[in-house]
């Protein structure tokens, strides 16, 4: 189980088919707020993961700040803030080589992955 100020960071570099065009987001071809989120989400996943926990997301709140170009090296870090019982809350944050492009906060819920699913094929 994961623990207060864990933290994990997500990189990627921005690539054509993570742009707010490619999309359907926006009509431009800089990093998508969708594609940021995703990020972020996977660095708050793989800390779970990395921990032995499976989890779903079930909430995200954050601000796209500032735009990026394709080929920008990007991360998205993810701080765990509080762990009441299965809910873990993140603070995420996302950054170019310039600085800072967005920041929020994000839930997830740990999960028995079997179990998990088992309902939803009934």
């Amino acid at each position: 189980m994961a623990n207060i100020n864990d933290i994990y960071r997500a990189d990627l570099t921005v690539s054509e088919k993570d742009t707010a065009l490619a999309m359907g987001s926006g009509g431009l071809e800089v990093f998508a707020t969708p594609a940021m989120i995703a990020l972020m989400e996977n660095a708050a996943f793989t800390l779970l993961k990395n921990d032995g926990s499976d989890s779903v997301g079930t909430e995200m709140n954050v601000k796209h700040t500032r735009a990026c170009l394709t080929g920008s090296k990007v991360y998205a870090t993810a701080k765990v803030t509080s762990v009441n019982g299965n809910w873990v809350n993140f603070e995420v944050a996302a950054f170019d080589e310039k600085g800072e492009i967005g920041n929020g906060v994000h839930t997830r819920y740990i999960i028995d992955a079997q179990k998990f699913m088992a309902k939803l094929t009934k």
